[in-house]
């Protein structure tokens, strides 16, 4: 059984999320709370997921984040969004945030994304995608290059860095990939290593954007050709 906790100030939200993905015979939800207690509902329940909003009063989402350090577990976290700040999104991804997912998510979304964050994964829906793509790396001219840390990479780890931007387990690429989880593990970590980041949602932010430059440059070598 999956144990997912739902960190948000709005009761009525919370409410639904929490009545969706009860429904599901799979999750269970033994909180749903706002930023006050969500700490101590972690230590106390010991989730698997936790839905964190990060804009809410007196003790909000980051503050959160950086709180589950210092739990006696570590559960994966999804932030909620609607909109966040590129501030936001940096401060939420280097403190370890596993994923993104917009608050107007199917409960089919929902469900599969708590599914997907407890065996591993990293979920970023496509909206959410362009909020975090567009945030996290900003906007800058240099984005329309293609990333040069990209060349870096062998062959293999282009396949398991789209596999990741897709939001896979290691499970999930080693059976794609005909590997072994031990190597899967391997790939990944070579990946972070060699582009210089902290985590696979900050991966699989790199793998969106490269893919958004290289279409840009497709479309405007067509446009060339007429």
């Amino acid at each position: 059984m999956i144990r997912v906790m739902i960190v948000d100030d709005e009761i009525l939200l919370r409410s639904c999320m929490q009545r969706i993905l009860e429904s599901e015979p799979d999750i269970e939800v033994p909180l749903a709370c706002d930023g006050r207690d969500a700490l101590e509902g972690i230590n106390t329940h010991r989730p698997d997921v936790v839905l964190l909003d990060l804009r809410m009063p007196e003790v909000d989402g980051l503050a959160v984040l950086d709180g589950i350090d210092r739990c006696t577990t570590s559960p994966a976290v999804a932030v909620l969004t609607t909109y966040l700040t590129d501030e936001e999104i940096t401060a939420a991804l280097r403190s370890g945030a596993s994923g993104f997912l917009l608050k107007d998510a199917t409960p089919q979304e929902l469900a599969h994304a708590v599914r997907v964050l407890a065996s591993g994964g990293t979920v970023m829906s496509s909206a959410a995608a362009r909020i975090v793509v567009d945030g996290y790396l900003g906007s800058g001219p240099w984005q329309d290059e293609p990333d040069q840390r990209l060349d870096s990479l062998t062959e293999r780890e282009r396949q398991v860095l789209d596999l990741l931007a897709e939001g896979r387990t290691n499970a999930d690429i080693g059976r794609r990939l005909i590997m072994s989880a031990s190597t899967t593990k391997e790939h990944v970590s070579a990946i972070l290593a060699k582009l210089g980041l902290a985590n696979r949602v900050q991966a699989a932010v790199v793998a969106h954007r490269a893919a958004a430059a290289e279409g840009r440059k497709r479309s405007l070598a067509l446009a060339g050709t007429r």
